[in-house]
């Protein structure tokens, strides 16, 4: 006999969602329709549960996670809504049900769709996927300063929406490396504030150096320079014991490498941040920037090539997509699952993040942009194709002459080349195999 959902445990408060155009009840409201024009009308960062009768939708913006997870009990199926895969286990574990945990079987809700359940007992239907986000690609034309004004103004009115829904006193910072995304956000963020009448005192720029100190500095305090902007910079030094990759695998809850070892950096950044100013909570980054414009080396990818990466819709930002055999149930794929790296460190540090290149508004002129016809096959030609478009839109759009340097990893950027290697000289299952440890004896066998 079919059963209604006896329970829904949603442990996301209310408080944790950014909206800025509309109350959650509206957002709610939305989400069940699951129509895309009306979902994707939610601007802001949020991760939302919805109920109607046996049906329950849940939807999230690019830039933060949303798990669930199906128990059983008597009167029904229990479901448990969270960020983190740990409150679900504690949840579960308090309810009398922690026998049925296994971190493989929590599942993510993918960006960019809204997830349905119709939940009526057992078996479990499976999940209905409704995608609410589907730009078109290569409508542009190949016009590097188009594609750029038409990105960086994307960008720009992004930065003036988020900046108009926080009071004028809090304190404002970026997370600043010098390269071509954090340089952009930050030029935005600054000309948004005086266009808004405002002090750009509020601001500042932070650049982690671990141990004797990266490339990072010295790259940041020379982009300041040429602005004439060195009043906004300021250094965060840490040692080298304070970048911990096992922490960073207990607070991102994932294992992949490249994801470790941004997170271990970020946490060592922010919470010294913290440390610095207790009372602080806007951090913009750029995150997304690298997916957006293609910019990931593909030879260190054996299964990519340059032909899926061009013709691929949101290849970075989602993976190979929902209905792929690649795709992680219990991670997502692409950002949709890597932005965990993000999001975790700053909820672990109390800080509130925002990165606007995560907007579908950029999205959609970045898989706009012909990058076919623009690289015609040549890798090369893509890793110049960031830094152009960048540079050519921040002077259309706002005056300065932003200067582009090589490309590096914020984790290889903040240390040394020796430091970074002994930090980071665990092989890719040490990760994994930490992460399992951290829900044993429960969790048997391996994550998905």
């Amino acid at each position: 006999m079919e059963k209604p959902v006896a329970r829904i445990v949603n442990l996301i408060s209310d408080q944790r969602q950014q909206l800025l155009n509309m109350d959650t009840d509206e957002a709610r409201r939305r989400i069940l329709t699951a129509q895309a024009d009306e979902v994707l009308a939610i601007h802001g960062s949020f991760a939302l549960i919805a109920r109607q009768g046996e049906r329950v939708c849940l939807a999230r913006s690019l830039d933060r996670p949303l798990r669930y997870f199906l128990a059983k009990e008597a009167s029904g199926p229990f479901l448990v809504v969270a960020e983190r895969i740990d409150e679900i286990r504690a949840c579960l574990e308090a309810e009398g049900y922690g026998d049925q945990f296994h971190p493989s079987y929590t599942r993510m809700a993918p960006a960019h769709h809204v997830t349905s359940i119709r939940l009526i007992g057992c078996p479990d239907p499976n999940p209905v996927y409704r995608r609410f986000f589907a730009p078109a690609m290569a409508s542009l034309p190949p016009d590097l300063d188009h594609i750029g004004e038409r990105y960086v103004a994307a960008l720009m009115e992004e930065t003036r929406v988020w900046l108009r829904s926080l009071p004028p006193s809090e304190p404002l910072g970026v997370l600043f490396s010098g390269g071509v995304d954090s340089g952009a956000v930050l030029l935005c963020l600054y000309k948004a504030l005086l266009e808004a009448g405002q002090s750009p005192a509020r601001l500042k720029a932070f650049t982690l150096s671990v141990g004797s100190g990266g490339s990072d500095v010295k790259q940041a305090r020379e982009f300041l320079r040429r602005l004439e902007l060195e009043i906004l910079g300021e250094v965060v030094e840490v040692p080298a014991e304070a970048v911990d990759p096992f922490a960073a695998v207990e607070v991102i809850e994932d294992y992949k490498p490249r994801d470790v070892e941004c997170a271990a950096v970020s946490l060592a950044l922010l919470a010294a941040i913290r440390r610095r100013y207790p009372q602080w909570r806007h951090l913009v980054d750029g995150d997304g920037g690298d997916e957006n414009l293609k910019d990931y080396p593909i030879e260190e990818n054996p299964e990519l090539t340059i032909r899926s990466v061009v013709n691929n819709s949101m290849l970075y930002q989602e993976g190979w997509g929902v209905e792929a055999i690649k795709h992680s149930l219990t991670y997502s794929g692409g950002l949709s699952r890597g932005t965990v790296r993000t999001y975790a460190p700053l909820a672990r540090h109390g800080f509130v993040g925002f990165s606007p290149l995560t907007r579908p508004s950029l999205i959609e002129v970045a898989e706009a942009i012909p990058f076919a016809a623009l690289t015609e096959g040549s890798h090369d030609k893509l890793y110049a194709l960031k830094g152009e478009i960048v540079r050519r839109g921040i002077r259309a759009v706002t005056g300065f002459e932003m200067p582009i340097f090589p490309k590096r990893r914020f984790q290889e950027g903040a240390t040394t080349e020796g430091l970074f290697a002994e930090r980071f000289a665990h092989p890719p299952e040490a990760y994994r195999q930490h992460f399992l440890s951290l829900h044993l004896p429960q969790a048997v066998g391996e994550a998905g």
